[in-house]
């Protein structure tokens, strides 16, 4: 199972970025999806998630300028980023809850991540 992320970059405070996060492989399901970010010396936090059903979750920091989206039938999940400030510069992890087979268990894969840079 392989989680590619692209979409990052460089961009000016106030701009935008669209995230993109396809997983492939031998995918049985894939659960939650979500993003999470790593800025240099700071844990990696979620920024935001969302179930097979739809429901989400983002952190307060980005709410209102972050958008989380799935296309289930391609195995992919966005984050359109508006409104950039330059605390959002990071890392961009993808995460997603997958089973291999109907009897495997949950296991949580991660992306490679993209280094999203916003200047002020």
């Amino acid at each position: 199972v392989h989680l590619v992320e692209s979409g990052g970059g460089l961009v000016q405070a106030g701009g935008s970025l669209k995230l993109s996060c396809a997983a492939s492989g031998n995918i049985f399901s894939i659960n939650g999806m979500g993003w999470y970010r790593q800025a240099p010396g700071k844990q990696r936090d979620l920024v935001a998630g969302m179930t097979r059903g739809g429901s989400t979750n983002y952190a307060d920091s980005v709410k209102g300028r972050f958008t989380i989206s799935r296309d289930n039938a391609k195995n992919t999940v966005y984050l359109q980023m508006n409104r950039l400030k330059p605390e959002d510069t990071a890392v961009y992890y993808c995460n997603a809850d997958i089973k291999k087979a109907v009897w495997d268990k949950w296991d949580a894969y991660w992306g490679q991540g993209t280094q999203v840079t916003v200047s002020s």
